[in-house]
């Protein structure tokens, strides 16, 4: 049985095709598309006209996809813009209208905890107390918990990648003074957070994601201080040829490294990016529902 989910969120749209291979979750086919839809939240508090209609476009296009490669179950979420935008119900409708599918706000915790499922799922040899950070453009989760248990302790943080930069991180690159109001910001956001303690941590997001062409699949103390050491001098131009990142994602690098240090500073251990992470954690709760069903 193949499922799909269409995945609306701050920087980008996404879809995923999945299907259930024995124990394991397959991942067939995906596609993603740069929307920005947080950069306009964060100017004027709500979507325009516009941003509306290629939204609701681009999930007709990949509900028709999903359709097209046999997937029995289609999943359309939204993640921040759902929860930040002031105008979040004509967002709904529009892709409600276009792809004849319920559009389902994830709420914070929601989105935290199947980023941790999806983390876990695709992950290797990982110890019972595991943590995943998740860092996307509008905001940041911290799940921690067990295998044998599932998420515990789930914490969501108002500051996403997109978020830090457009408030903070306006140049390109960036100041010192900037850069250390910006570290000041995330320790503000992180303050309180008490997490539990973790034997292991897991990174998910399009910051870790890209971060791995720069600094490796674990992301220790030093890795993290040496990227944010590299992004700051650099402007977003050089990062995405170097680094052949779409340019809306090397412009938030810099914020989201800043995020993901602050993260692993908190935690303890080093953050190894996984493999999985929201989208996979949907998908897998997809499948067990239709075979439930």
């Amino acid at each position: 049985m193949r499922v799909g989910i269409v995945d609306i969120g701050s920087n980008t749209a996404r879809l995923l095709v999945a299907a259930r291979q024995g124990p394991h979750l397959e991942g067939l086919h995906e596609e993603r598309a740069l929307l920005a839809l947080g950069e306009e939240i964060e100017r004027f508090g709500r979507l325009s006209d516009l941003k509306l209609a290629d939204t609701a476009e681009r999930a007709r296009a990949y509900v028709r996809k999903a359709r097209e490669l046999g997937c029995a179950s289609v999943e359309v979420i939204v993640t921040a813009p759902g929860r930040q935008a002031a105008n979040a119900r004509a967002l709904l409708r529009g892709l409600e209208r276009a792809t004849g599918l319920p559009a389902r706000v994830l709420s914070a915790e929601d989105e935290g905890r199947l980023a941790y499922e999806g983390a876990v799922l695709f992950a290797r040899s990982l110890p019972e107390r595991v943590a995943v950070c998740d860092v996307g453009g509008g905001s940041t989760e911290i799940v921690v918990g067990t295998l044998s248990g599932g998420p515990a302790f789930c914490r969501s943080l108002d500051l996403g990648s997109l978020r830090l930069s457009r408030r903070l991180l306006a140049d390109d690159p960036p100041g010192k003074k900037a850069l250390a109001a910006a570290r000041r910001a995330v320790e503000a956001h992180f303050d309180g957070l008490d997490a539990p303690a973790a034997d292991a941590a897991l990174a998910t997001g399009g910051s870790a994601r890209s971060l791995r062409k720069l600094a490796g699949r674990t992301l220790g103390e030093q890795e993290l201080a040496e990227a944010v050491r590299t992004t700051a001098k650099r402007t977003s131009a050089q990062l995405s040829l170097e680094l052949g990142l779409d340019p809306l994602r090397a412009r938030t690098l810099l914020a989201g490294t800043l995020i993901l240090a602050e993260a692993q500073r908190r935690l303890g251990v080093p953050l190894e990016i996984a493999r999985g992470g929201l989208r996979e954690g949907a998908a897998a709760a997809l499948l067990a529902a239709a075979a439930a069903a």
